[in-house]
C-alpha cells in the first residue's frame, strides 16, 4: 500500500494505492540503479557519494526505530531526503531490502528492520 499525500493547485489529495509483490517489483526496476566501478588496490577510499549517503541514512533510521508505519516512515524520509520522490525512491529500496520486513496491521503497513 502507497499512500499519497499534497496538493494539486488549492485541491487536497490523500490517496491510498494498493499494490502487490508484481507491481512493486515493476516499480523497482523503473529505478536508476548506482553503478559502482571496482576500486583499484591501492586506491584511496572516496567518501560515498551523496546517494548512497541518503540510502544508508534511510536504513540507519529504520534500523535505529526498529519498526516504523509507512505512511509515518514515508514522512520521515521525506525530510530526511527533501522531497517526496526521493522518499517514495527510498521506500520502494527499503520494501526490497532482504533485512526489511513488512506486515500489514489494521490496513498499515509496517517497516520492521531485521538483525540477522
Amino acid at each position: 500500500m502507497l499512500r499519497i499525500k499534497g496538493t494539486i493547485g488549492d485541491w487536497p489529495v490523500d490517496l491510498t494505492v494498493e499494490m502487490d509483490d508484481a507491481d512493486w517489483a515493476k516499480l523497482a526496476q523503473n529505478l536508476p540503479k548506482a553503478v559502482v566501478a571496482p576500486a583499484a588496490p591501492a586506491a584511496p577510499v572516496a567518501a560515498p557519494a551523496p546517494a548512497d549517503r541518503l540510502w544508508l541514512a534511510a536504513q540507519d533510521l529504520l534500523q535505529r526505530s526498529g519498526s516504523c508505519e509507512g505512511p509515518q516512515l514515508m514522512d520521515e524520509l521525506e525530510a530526511l531526503a527533501g522531497s517526496a520522490a526521493a522518499a517514495k525512491g527510498l521506500l520502494v529500496r527499503l520494501r526490497h531490502n532482504p533485512k526489511v520486513k513488512i506486515e500489514v496491521r489494521e490496513g498499515v503497513q509496517v517497516f520492521n528492520w531485521i538483525e540477522e
